[in-house]
């Protein structure tokens, strides 16, 4: 009897583990590139990676292709000109805000003296190293060190 259970008992563990291998090995395709890796593809790239993934998702005819094709590059053309607009954006608040920053320390230069100045900067170059630190940390959160090939 206890052999019967042992044998039960081990036949059972080897079998969820099996179950358990195989859908960790399986592949998940199709998903999506993220961050770097998505913005690196050409604007073709993109479209194919769409269509394919659409043409899977939905099993689209070759009518559908060719039409949901057209849209998908007006859309990508879209998307990426919004994208340059707004790093464009991006680029001219961080020259006003250095801007700003240079006439903030004119000014203290002007008021403090020459010691509580320089103690005035350490201060603020700490805040700073602390701030990029956490955004480091927030922008290490959750992102995927290695993404599938899209197929």
């Amino acid at each position: 009897m206890n052999l019967k259970y042992y044998n039960m008992k081990k036949l059972i563990i080897i079998s969820l583990l099996a179950v358990g291998l195989t859908a960790f090995a399986q592949e998940k395709e199709n998903r999506r590139p993220r961050g770097e890796k998505f913005e690196s593809l050409t604007k073709e790239q993109k479209v194919e990676f769409q269509v394919k993934k659409m043409t899977k998702d939905l099993n689209l005819n070759e009518s559908q292709i060719k039409e949901v094709k057209a849209i998908t590059v007006l859309e990508v053309e879209k998307r990426e000109k919004i994208i340059g607009e707004m790093k464009e954006l991006k680029e001219q608040n961080r020259k006003k805000m250095k801007e700003e920053i240079v006439a903030l320390e004119i000014q203290m230069k002007k008021i403090l003296s020459p010691e509580q100045f320089e103690k005035w900067q350490k201060i603020s170059d700490n805040r700073k190293a602390i701030l990029k630190e956490k955004i480091a940390e927030r922008r290490g959160k959750g992102k995927i060190k290695e993404l599938p090939e899209a197929k």
